[in-house]
């Protein structure tokens, strides 16, 4: 057990980390905020190793958490830096480091919120979950659970206003839950208490499915400002919220189905929901622009951010960028002028100036476009534009929304090339040979449209 005693605000950890201050305290000890004195300052989390209570449990949860961070590898989730072993007054240490995220939880939000006499509006909620959706995605996709989703585990960013998922120290393996399972073995319930299902907390079963009732629970808490606890009738097992705020037909329908009993009954992917919810007005077109244009067209900078999916962490170039969902965006020029427009490149969400192409729907709120100058050098050449534009004309030719489109053009292509899952892409000639990868598989999903296929 470590002398949390020596990390007072100025001291450091292995002449690298310097402990600015205290972040909170859990089960597994205290989270320290620190500056990496290796890399310019940049700040980071320590979360010490040091439970109340020992057990071999403990331990195994913490190791388990370095290691699906180390395997986790997305722009919404905090990235592992290392698992840093250590001697604390004669006492050996364990800490596991990764980046940090600046921004509040969403139960602080909340709270604060409240005090205003306020709490979060349908729209905000349905971004939010058009936002963590991909993230749920992505780490099902791995055989993972996170099994711990509530307001106070994901962050909003504030550079970027997307929110984190954060603490994994209780992702579940669905493969090693399904050996124990047909060993006739029971494992350690873990979750919290009004957001994880029956079956989790009382069996230690979960699936994607669990992860998604504590993702509408949080939706809940979000709508209503009111504790798990209020909303929910013990004695009939039903969730009585629809008293308590007012949202549409189809939000309220998803919801119900994310919140039932049985595991059975509930959507079975994240994927599913996402679908569910692409009701018209909810378009999630909107929420990606009007987030885009809020930020000025500046995202988090590069060097300082969790987005980057290479294996050694080292940043490439200093480029401002902009996340969203399971892609990586960044903004390039266009040398051709005309109407604003969205064009989308493999992992590459931009804006451009074209002669003509789709225009954009009027949203509500939407923040009014900058008119600065775009620079008038690029390095996509003027035969790549027009291919991009063809796609774009192509895809408004069968009538299927955008984003739709694009979401299956990305599936197809990580699916071919599993290789490139994550990769920051440029405009840069050395990445231009993975761009046309991604164009061939849009095409060739048109050309199957265009015959009659299905989507």
């Amino acid at each position: 057990m470590s002398n949390s005693s020596l990390l007072a605000p100025g001291s450091t950890l292995e002449k690298r980390y310097r402990i600015l201050r205290e972040l909170g305290r859990g089960g597994f000890g205290r989270t320290y905020l620190a500056e990496d004195i290796n890399r310019y300052n940049e700040s980071c989390v320590l979360k010490e190793f040091s439970p109340v209570v020992h057990s071999p449990k403990a331990a195994e949860l913490f190791d388990r958490e370095a290691s699906m961070l180390y395997n986790l590898q997305h722009p919404q989730i905090p990235r592992f830096r290392e698992l840093l072993r250590t001697d604390l007054g004669g006492n050996p240490s364990l800490f596991l480091v990764q980046d940090y995220i600046k921004g509040q939880t969403y139960e602080e939000i909340l709270i604060s919120r409240q005090q205003e006499g306020k709490n979060f509006t349908e729209a905000e909620v349905t971004q939010l979950l058009f936002q963590l959706l991909p993230v749920l995605e992505y780490i099902h996709s791995k055989n993972l659970i996170h099994r711990d989703i509530s307001p106070d585990n994901i962050i909003q960013h504030d550079a970027d206003k997307l929110p984190f998922l954060i603490d994994f120290g209780s992702v579940k393996q669905i493969a090693a839950n399904a050996v124990l399972q047909f060993n006739g073995q029971s494992d350690t319930a873990i979750g919290k208490q009004g957001y994880s299902p029956t079956e989790q907390m009382r069996q230690g079963k979960v699936s994607p499915a669990s992860d998604l009732y504590a993702l509408a629970v949080t939706a809940l808490v979000l709508l209503t400002g009111k504790k798990p606890q209020k909303l929910y009738d013990i004695n009939h097992k039903t969730w009585n919220w629809r008293s308590h705020v007012s949202v549409s037909p189809n939000l309220a329908s998803v919801l119900d189905r994310m919140l039932a009993e049985q595991p059975g009954d509930r959507y079975q992917s994240a994927k599913e929901v996402r679908e569910a919810l692409k009701d018209p007005k909810l378009s999630q077109i909107g929420s990606i622009i009007s987030q885009m244009v809020t930020m000025n067209f500046v995202g988090r900078p590069f060097k300082n951010s969790t987005q980057t999916a290479t294996s050694n962490h080292t940043p490439v170039h200093q480029t401002p960028q902009i996340v969203n969902n399971n892609s990586t965006f960044k903004l390039i020029p266009w040398k051709t002028l005309g109407s604003l427009t969205v064009v989308l490149v493999p992992g590459i969400l931009a804006f451009s100036v074209v002669k003509s192409g789709f225009t954009l729907p009027k949203l509500p709120d939407l923040p009014k476009f900058s008119s600065r100058q775009q620079p008038a050098d690029t390095s996509l050449e003027e035969a790549e534009i027009i291919r991009q534009e063809k796609i774009g004309k192509r895809r408004k030719n069968l009538n299927i929304e955008q984003d739709i489109f694009y979401q299956k053009v990305d599936e197809l292509y990580y699916n071919k090339y599993p290789e490139l899952q994550g990769r920051s892409l440029t405009e840069k000639p050395e990445d231009a040979d993975i761009r046309r990868k991604w164009y061939e598989v849009a095409e060739d999903l048109l050309d199957k449209l265009e015959k009659g296929g299905e989507l």
